[in-house]
Protein backbone atom coordinates (compact mmCIF):
# COMPACT_ATOMS: atom_id res chain seq x y z
CA UNK A 1 0.00 0.00 0.00
CA UNK A 2 1.56 3.53 -0.57
CA UNK A 3 1.41 6.19 1.84
CA UNK A 4 0.65 9.86 0.69
CA UNK A 5 2.44 11.95 3.17
CA UNK A 6 1.20 15.42 1.69
CA UNK A 7 -1.41 15.93 3.77
CA UNK A 8 0.19 15.04 6.83
CA UNK A 9 1.77 16.31 9.99
CA UNK A 10 5.59 14.54 10.09
CA UNK A 11 7.08 14.78 13.55
CA UNK A 12 10.38 13.63 14.67
CA UNK A 13 11.85 12.75 17.85
CA UNK A 14 15.37 12.14 18.57
CA UNK A 15 15.60 8.54 20.25
CA UNK A 16 16.77 10.36 24.04
CA UNK A 17 13.29 12.45 23.75
CA UNK A 18 11.46 9.07 23.28
CA UNK A 19 13.09 6.91 25.98
CA UNK A 20 15.57 7.63 28.88
CA UNK A 21 19.09 6.84 27.35
CA UNK A 22 20.29 8.15 30.58
CA UNK A 23 22.61 5.17 31.31
CA UNK A 24 23.98 3.97 27.98
CA UNK A 25 25.17 7.80 27.23
CA UNK A 26 26.82 8.09 30.43
CA UNK A 27 28.19 4.96 30.03
CA UNK A 28 29.42 5.80 26.90
CA UNK A 29 30.65 9.24 27.84
CA UNK A 30 32.79 7.36 30.85
CA UNK A 31 34.05 4.96 28.06
CA UNK A 32 35.07 8.07 25.53
CA UNK A 33 37.01 9.57 29.09
CA UNK A 34 39.18 6.70 30.46
CA UNK A 35 39.93 3.86 26.85
CA UNK A 36 38.41 6.23 23.93
CA UNK A 37 40.43 3.94 21.68
CA UNK A 38 38.06 1.11 23.01
CA UNK A 39 35.56 2.97 23.68
CA UNK A 40 33.19 2.01 20.68
CA UNK A 41 34.16 -1.46 20.66
CA UNK A 42 33.20 -1.88 23.97
CA UNK A 43 29.92 0.22 23.85
CA UNK A 44 28.75 -1.83 21.07
CA UNK A 45 29.29 -4.95 23.35
CA UNK A 46 27.60 -3.17 26.06
CA UNK A 47 24.60 -2.68 24.09
CA UNK A 48 24.52 -6.04 22.64
CA UNK A 49 23.63 -7.26 26.06
CA UNK A 50 21.22 -4.92 27.07
CA UNK A 51 19.06 -4.94 23.87
CA UNK A 52 16.22 -7.07 24.56
CA UNK A 53 16.06 -4.46 28.17
CA UNK A 54 12.93 -2.64 28.25
CA UNK A 55 13.44 1.73 28.43
CA UNK A 56 11.27 3.82 30.66
CA UNK A 57 9.58 6.48 28.71
CA UNK A 58 11.37 9.81 28.32
CA UNK A 59 10.33 13.30 27.99
CA UNK A 60 8.58 13.49 24.72
CA UNK A 61 6.80 10.19 24.75
CA UNK A 62 3.50 11.47 25.88
CA UNK A 63 3.35 14.14 23.36
CA UNK A 64 4.11 11.37 20.58
CA UNK A 65 1.76 9.10 22.58
CA UNK A 66 -1.05 11.82 21.97
CA UNK A 67 -0.13 12.43 18.03
CA UNK A 68 -0.09 8.71 17.56
CA UNK A 69 -3.74 8.38 19.33
CA UNK A 70 -4.76 11.33 16.64
CA UNK A 71 -4.44 8.35 13.71
CA UNK A 72 -7.06 6.50 15.25
CA UNK A 73 -9.59 8.75 16.05
CA UNK A 74 -9.88 10.12 12.16
CA UNK A 75 -12.71 7.39 11.16
CA UNK A 76 -13.02 9.25 7.61
CA UNK A 77 -10.90 8.40 4.67
CA UNK A 78 -9.54 11.03 3.25
CA UNK A 79 -7.87 9.14 0.25
CA UNK A 80 -9.70 8.63 -3.22
CA UNK A 81 -7.59 5.57 -4.12
CA UNK A 82 -8.43 2.72 -1.48
CA UNK A 83 -4.88 1.42 -1.96
CA UNK A 84 -3.10 5.01 -0.72
CA UNK A 85 -2.69 5.26 2.88
CA UNK A 86 -2.71 9.42 4.46
CA UNK A 87 -1.99 9.29 7.99
CA UNK A 88 -2.76 12.15 9.81
CA UNK A 89 0.40 12.05 11.92
CA UNK A 90 3.83 9.96 11.10
CA UNK A 91 6.69 10.06 13.29
CA UNK A 92 10.42 9.62 12.66
CA UNK A 93 12.81 8.54 15.10
CA UNK A 94 16.52 9.87 14.59
CA UNK A 95 18.80 8.49 16.65
CA UNK A 96 22.70 9.68 16.76
CA UNK A 97 23.55 5.59 17.63
CA UNK A 98 24.43 3.29 15.19
CA UNK A 99 22.08 0.86 13.67
CA UNK A 100 23.20 -2.14 15.43
CA UNK A 101 23.71 0.06 19.13
CA UNK A 102 19.91 1.42 18.38
CA UNK A 103 18.79 -2.18 18.74
CA UNK A 104 17.24 -1.68 22.26
CA UNK A 105 15.38 1.45 20.72
CA UNK A 106 13.78 -0.43 18.40
CA UNK A 107 12.25 -3.37 20.37
CA UNK A 108 11.07 -0.07 23.15
CA UNK A 109 8.45 0.90 20.05
CA UNK A 110 7.67 -2.56 19.50
CA UNK A 111 6.76 -3.12 23.02
CA UNK A 112 5.40 0.37 23.73
CA UNK A 113 3.17 -0.47 20.24
CA UNK A 114 4.23 3.07 19.10
CA UNK A 115 2.79 2.99 15.44
CA UNK A 116 6.15 4.29 13.91
CA UNK A 117 7.54 2.94 10.82
CA UNK A 118 10.49 4.77 9.88
CA UNK A 119 13.67 5.59 11.47
CA UNK A 120 17.26 7.64 10.87
CA UNK A 121 20.53 5.33 12.91
CA UNK A 122 23.18 7.90 11.75
CA UNK A 123 26.12 7.20 14.01
CA UNK A 124 27.15 10.15 15.33
CA UNK A 125 26.69 12.39 12.16
CA UNK A 126 24.73 15.94 12.17
CA UNK A 127 21.29 15.61 12.83
CA UNK A 128 19.72 18.65 9.98
CA UNK A 129 20.53 17.05 6.69
CA UNK A 130 17.91 14.01 7.80
CA UNK A 131 15.53 15.91 9.43
CA UNK A 132 15.45 18.20 5.81
CA UNK A 133 15.12 14.82 3.83
CA UNK A 134 12.17 13.67 6.06
CA UNK A 135 10.31 16.56 5.13
CA UNK A 136 9.98 17.43 8.86
CA UNK A 137 7.63 19.67 10.18
CA UNK A 138 8.53 19.80 13.61
CA UNK A 139 11.50 17.81 15.30
CA UNK A 140 11.92 17.30 19.41
CA UNK A 141 14.52 16.87 20.94
CA UNK A 142 16.92 17.01 24.08
CA UNK A 143 19.77 18.43 22.47
CA UNK A 144 19.95 21.65 22.14
CA UNK A 145 22.99 21.84 19.51
CA UNK A 146 20.98 19.50 17.24
CA UNK A 147 17.79 21.93 17.88
CA UNK A 148 19.74 25.18 16.98
CA UNK A 149 21.23 23.91 13.85
CA UNK A 150 17.69 23.09 12.40
CA UNK A 151 16.54 26.02 13.81
CA UNK A 152 19.12 27.57 12.24
CA UNK A 153 18.96 26.05 8.42
CA UNK A 154 14.97 27.32 8.31
CA UNK A 155 14.21 23.43 8.24
CA UNK A 156 11.28 23.12 10.45
CA UNK A 157 10.10 23.91 14.00
CA UNK A 158 12.26 22.33 16.68
CA UNK A 159 10.95 22.04 20.59
CA UNK A 160 13.64 21.37 23.01
CA UNK A 161 12.18 19.15 25.84
CA UNK A 162 13.71 18.91 29.33
CA UNK A 163 15.36 15.44 29.87
CA UNK A 164 14.10 15.73 33.42
CA UNK A 165 10.84 16.29 33.47
CA UNK A 166 7.60 16.34 35.31
CA UNK A 167 6.36 12.31 35.71
CA UNK A 168 5.35 12.25 32.26
CA UNK A 169 3.27 8.59 33.21
CA UNK A 170 0.51 10.84 34.48
CA UNK A 171 0.26 13.34 31.47
CA UNK A 172 -2.90 13.16 29.35
CA UNK A 173 -2.06 11.36 26.57
CA UNK A 174 -5.99 10.96 24.97
CA UNK A 175 -5.76 14.87 24.02
CA UNK A 176 -3.34 17.11 22.16
CA UNK A 177 -2.77 20.24 23.48
CA UNK A 178 -0.12 23.00 21.95
CA UNK A 179 0.33 26.23 23.05
CA UNK A 180 2.15 28.48 20.24
CA UNK A 181 3.78 32.01 21.51
CA UNK A 182 3.22 35.18 19.13
CA UNK A 183 5.53 37.68 18.30
CA UNK A 184 9.02 35.92 16.84
CA UNK A 185 7.14 32.56 16.70
CA UNK A 186 3.94 32.55 14.97
CA UNK A 187 4.18 36.07 13.69
CA UNK A 188 7.37 37.72 12.23
CA UNK A 189 9.55 40.11 14.41
CA UNK A 190 8.54 43.04 13.46
CA UNK A 191 6.34 44.21 16.44
CA UNK A 192 8.93 43.11 18.84
CA UNK A 193 11.57 44.75 17.10
CA UNK A 194 9.79 48.09 17.17
CA UNK A 195 8.94 47.12 21.09
CA UNK A 196 12.43 47.08 21.85
CA UNK A 197 13.72 49.94 20.06
CA UNK A 198 10.83 52.58 20.72
CA UNK A 199 8.94 50.85 23.65
CA UNK A 200 5.21 49.69 24.50
CA UNK A 201 2.78 53.05 23.60
CA UNK A 202 4.80 53.09 20.09
CA UNK A 203 4.11 49.39 19.84
CA UNK A 204 0.40 49.61 20.93
CA UNK A 205 0.14 52.83 18.61
CA UNK A 206 1.10 50.92 15.59
CA UNK A 207 -0.76 47.22 16.32
CA UNK A 208 -3.84 49.65 16.60
CA UNK A 209 -3.29 51.97 13.50
CA UNK A 210 -3.28 48.13 11.40
CA UNK A 211 -5.38 45.79 13.06
CA UNK A 212 -6.90 45.29 10.00
CA UNK A 213 -3.61 44.60 7.73
CA UNK A 214 -2.50 40.81 8.59
CA UNK A 215 0.67 40.21 10.38
CA UNK A 216 3.35 38.25 8.11
CA UNK A 217 4.15 34.91 9.26
CA UNK A 218 7.04 33.98 11.66
CA UNK A 219 8.89 30.72 12.21
CA UNK A 220 6.08 28.46 13.17
CA UNK A 221 2.94 29.73 11.45
CA UNK A 222 3.07 27.03 9.28
CA UNK A 223 3.45 24.78 11.44
CA UNK A 224 0.41 26.24 13.18
CA UNK A 225 -1.48 25.94 9.82
CA UNK A 226 -0.77 22.27 9.18
CA UNK A 227 -1.95 21.77 12.74
CA UNK A 228 -5.57 23.57 12.03
CA UNK A 229 -6.26 21.62 9.22
CA UNK A 230 -5.23 18.50 10.61
CA UNK A 231 -7.64 19.25 13.33
CA UNK A 232 -10.51 20.23 10.76
CA UNK A 233 -10.40 16.40 9.91
CA UNK A 234 -10.85 15.10 12.96
CA UNK A 235 -14.36 14.52 14.80
CA UNK A 236 -15.14 16.83 17.70
CA UNK A 237 -18.02 17.09 19.99
CA UNK A 238 -19.44 19.71 22.23
CA UNK A 239 -17.78 18.35 25.14
CA UNK A 240 -14.25 16.31 24.00
CA UNK A 241 -11.83 17.91 21.43
CA UNK A 242 -8.62 15.67 20.11
CA UNK A 243 -6.68 18.52 19.16
CA UNK A 244 -6.97 21.62 21.72
CA UNK A 245 -4.77 24.91 19.95
CA UNK A 246 -4.18 28.00 21.72
CA UNK A 247 -2.20 31.00 21.55
CA UNK A 248 -0.73 32.48 24.89
CA UNK A 249 1.24 36.07 23.73
CA UNK A 250 2.25 39.09 25.66
CA UNK A 251 0.08 40.94 22.81
CA UNK A 252 -2.55 42.78 24.89
CA UNK A 253 -5.51 45.34 24.34
CA UNK A 254 -4.85 47.12 21.30
CA UNK A 255 -2.66 44.44 20.31
CA UNK A 256 -5.17 41.74 20.58
CA UNK A 257 -7.71 42.35 17.79
CA UNK A 258 -4.68 42.48 14.84
CA UNK A 259 -3.47 38.74 16.22
CA UNK A 260 -7.03 37.30 16.03
CA UNK A 261 -7.67 38.80 12.80
CA UNK A 262 -4.45 37.60 11.42
CA UNK A 263 -5.30 33.87 12.28
CA UNK A 264 -8.44 34.56 10.44
CA UNK A 265 -7.05 35.55 6.98
CA UNK A 266 -4.55 32.13 7.41
CA UNK A 267 -7.66 30.31 8.02
CA UNK A 268 -6.86 29.47 11.57
CA UNK A 269 -9.57 28.85 14.39
CA UNK A 270 -7.55 28.37 17.58
CA UNK A 271 -9.21 27.20 20.65
CA UNK A 272 -8.06 29.32 23.19
CA UNK A 273 -6.80 32.19 23.49
CA UNK A 274 -4.65 34.53 26.47
CA UNK A 275 -3.68 38.00 25.67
Amino acid sequence: MAVDFSNTLIVAISATALFDLSESENYLLKLLQQRPTEAIKEFRDYMAERENDPLSIGAGYPLIKALLNLNKQNNQSTALDPNIETPLVEVVIVSKSSPDTGIQVLNAIREHKLNISRSAFISGSSVAPYIDDFNIDLFLTTNRDDAHQVADANICACAILDATPVNTYKLDTEQLRIAFDGDAVLFDDSGELLYKQKGLRAFHEREAQMRDMPIKKGPYAELLIKLSNLQARLPAGLHHCPIKIALVTARNAPADLRAIKTLREWGVNVDMAFF
